[in-house]
C-alpha cells in the first residue's frame, strides 16, 4: 500500500543514489588524472553545481521557446480557465499559468521553477480530440505533477546522467583522436581518455536508469491523484487511450521535455505499432478495427512481452496498459465507498 511519503522517499533515494554515484564518479577522475585532490573536486563538483543551477533557472524559459508555448489571456479560454481554477481550489494549490501550444497531438504538460509560479500547458490537439470529461481528467493529472513538485525535482535530477554524457562524449572522441595521431609513441593520454570516456558512460546509464524510474512512478501518482480529484478515474483512462493512439499517428515526435508530457510521444508510437504490426491477431471480431475493448486486451499482452519490459526500464512513462489498469483497480475501490484522501495512493 503506498502513499505520499514513499514517493517523496523515491525522491529522496533517487537524488542521494544520483549525488553519491556522480561524485564517486568525480573523485575518480581526478584521482586517475592525478590533479591535485582538493583543486580537481571543487572545480567539478563546482562546475556540476553551477549547471544545475544553470538548468533550475533558464529550463523553464527553454521549455516555453521550444514548445511555442502561448499564454491565456484572462477570458481568452472561459471553460478552460474555470474548470483549472475548480481543480486548482479542490486541491489546495495556486492557479497555474495557463498555456496553449499549437500542435495537433493531444498531449499535456507542466514546468516550472516553483508551485507559485508553474505553468500548465495544453496542446490544441488535446482540446480537439478529447471530451471535456477527458481533458478535466488529463488536468487533475497535471496538478497532480504540481502538487508532489516532482516536475522540479526531475528538472533536478535529470541534468546528473546529462553531465555524464557530455563528459563521455568529449572524452571519448577526443581519446580516438589522441590514440589516432599518437600510435606510434609511448603517449598514454589516449587510453586513458578512453577509460574516462566508458566509465563516464557507464555511469550515464545508472543514473539515467535510476532518473528514468521514477519518472515512471511520478506518473503512476499521478493518475491516482487525477483519479481522486475528479472522481472519475474512467475519464483519465479513456484520455491516456485516446492519447497514447493519436501520438502514435504524428508524423514526428518532439525531441525535448518529454519526461514531463502526460505521455512520451516516441514511447506511443512503439507501443501502437508493436500493436499495429499484429493487428489480425488482436482484430477478434475481423471488423478491421480495433475497439476499446480489443485495443485494451492488445496492450495487456504486449505488455507482458520480455521484451517490451526491458525497454520500459529506458522509457519516462510506464505502459498504457499499466495505467490504465491501475485506474480500473482504483476504480472499484471507489464503487466499494471505501475509497478516500487516505487512500489515495495506496493502488500505486
Amino acid at each position: 500500500m503506498a502513499n505520499l511519503s514513499q514517493l517523496k522517499f523515491a525522491m529522496a533515494t533517487s537524488i542521494f543514489l544520483s549525488a553519491f554515484i556522480f561524485a564517486l564518479f568525480v573523485f575518480g577522475i581526478v584521482y586517475f588524472l592525478e590533479l591535485d585532490i582538493y583543486l580537481g573536486l571543487l572545480v567539478a563538483l563546482g562546475g556540476s553545481a553551477l549547471f544545475i543551477l544553470f538548468q533550475y533557472a533558464v529550463g523553464p524559459a527553454i521549455v516555453a521557446a521550444t514548445t511555442r508555448l502561448h499564454y491565456l489571456k484572462p477570458g481568452e479560454n472561459p471553460w478552460l480557465e474555470s474548470t483549472v481554477k475548480e481543480l486548482a481550489d479542490k486541491t489546495g494549490l495556486p492557479m497555474p499559468k495557463l498555456a496553449t501550444v499549437p500542435d495537433n497531438t493531444p498531449n499535456a504538460f507542466t514546468f516550472g521553477r516553483t508551485t507559485s509560479s508553474a505553468t500548465l500547458a495544453v496542446h490544441e490537439g488535446l482540446l480537439r480530440q478529447l471530451n471535456q470529461n477527458e481533458i478535466k481528467g488529463v488536468i487533475a493529472h497535471e496538478l497532480g505533477h504540481i502538487k508532489h513538485k516532482d516536475y522540479i525535482v526531475m528538472t533536478v535530477l535529470s541534468t546528473l546522467p546529462l553531465i555524464a554524457y557530455m563528459i563521455a562524449q568529449v572524452t571519448l572522441r577526443a581519446g580516438m583522436i589522441s590514440g589516432g595521431s599518437r600510435r606510434n609513441s609511448k603517449d598514454n593520454s589516449g587510453a586513458a581518455l578512453l577509460a574516462i570516456g566508458a566509465i563516464s558512460f557507464a555511469v550515464y546509464l545508472i543514473t539515467f536508469l535510476i532518473v528514468m524510474r521514477l519518472s515512471r512512478l511520478r506518473e503512476h501518482y499521478a493518475d491516482a491523484f487525477s483519479a481522486y480529484v475528479t472522481g472519475s478515474p474512467r475519464s483519465l483512462s479513456s484520455a491516456l487511450a485516446k492519447i497514447t493512439y493519436g501520438l502514435s499517428i504524428a508524423p514526428k515526435a518532439p525531441e525535448g521535455a518529454r519526461a514531463f508530457y502526460i505521455e512520451d510521444p516516441g514511447t506511443a508510437k512503439k507501443e501502437m505499432q508493436q500493436i499495429l504490426d499484429k493487428k489480425s491477431q488482436y482484430d477478434l471480431d475481423r471488423d478491421g478495427v480495433l475497439d476499446e475493448q480489443e485495443l485494451h486486451a492488445a496492450m495487456e499482452r504486449e505488455s507482458k512481452s520480455t521484451w517490451v519490459q526491458m525497454n520500459s526500464l529506458f522509457a519516462t512513462h510506464p505502459a498504457t496498459f499499466k495505467r490504465i489498469l491501475l485506474l480500473k483497480e482504483i476504480e472499484q475501490e471507489m464503487d466499494t465507498g471505501q475509497y478516500g484522501s487516505d487512500k489515495m495512493y495506496r493502488r500505486v
